[in-house]
């Protein structure tokens, strides 16, 4: 009874192992077929036949995985959002260097990301775009991307001694995603040069000194 029983045992964990193997591939293809189609043609118009018809796998397992197209929606955003900080965050820190010039790599790295074959702009700003403004579910997930990437733009900002870290992060931010939004638009990766230009004139690494009080100033100034 006892080694029968072991081989059972051992039967059904090597099956559990093989199915948990299949849930998560079958979940890999899922989330890289929705990512593709949803960021090329849009979430609204694509369907769940397209999704699972590139996935190669059966409608039954997709709402097993994911319960609806609104869960992967979900599920490929805060995919997509994770993939994309590790690697804008891997560009902007790749070989060293002072706060001002890992700030000086956004745009660079922004360009090189344009001119891939499979960029569709921001999917973040893609679905807030074509679904009502009123809805939040959308515009939360892509706020709370937002306010990752912001941070770490304000702690270069800071640690390069600007007056105002998170102000200089809000007005990199904004000429990022006008950036992107003009790439996507033109097809053309060279916006990045132009928005690089403008964030340029934004480097100050010196925090700006404090107005000298009135006590402190000379006798013909105190007249004025």
């Amino acid at each position: 009874m006892g080694k029968a029983g072991k081989s059972v045992s051992k039967k059904n964990t090597g099956a559990a192992k093989t199915a948990a193997s299949d849930e998560e591939s079958a979940r890999g293809r899922l989330l890289s077929a929705a990512t593709h189609l949803f960021c090329k043609n849009g979430i609204n118009a694509t369907g769940i036949d397209a999704i699972i018809d590139e996935a190669g796998t059966a409608k039954t397992t997709l709402y097993k995985l994911f319960g609806s197209k609104t869960n992967l929606v979900h599920a490929v955003l805060e995919s997509e959002g994770r993939q994309w900080r590790e690697w804008f965050i891997g560009a902007i820190e790749a070989g060293g260097g002072d706060p001002q010039t890992k700030l000086a790599r956004i745009f660079p790295a922004l360009k090189s990301w344009f001119g891939e074959e499979r960029f569709y702009g921001c999917p973040f700003i893609n679905a807030v775009a074509e679904h009502d403004k009123d809805q939040k579910q959308f515009r939360t997930i892509a706020l709370r991307h937002k306010k990752i990437v912001l941070a770490y733009i304000e702690t270069l900002a800071g640690e390069m001694g600007a007056a105002e870290p998170e102000v200089l992060a809000h007005q990199l931010g904004l000429l990022m995603d006008g950036a992107i939004v003009a790439a996507m638009v033109t097809r053309d990766p060279g916006v990045a040069d132009s928005a690089g230009l403008a964030a340029g004139s934004l480097f100050v690494p010196t925090k700006l000194k404090k107005p000298r009080r009135a006590g402190n100033a000379p006798a013909q100034l105190m007249a004025v």
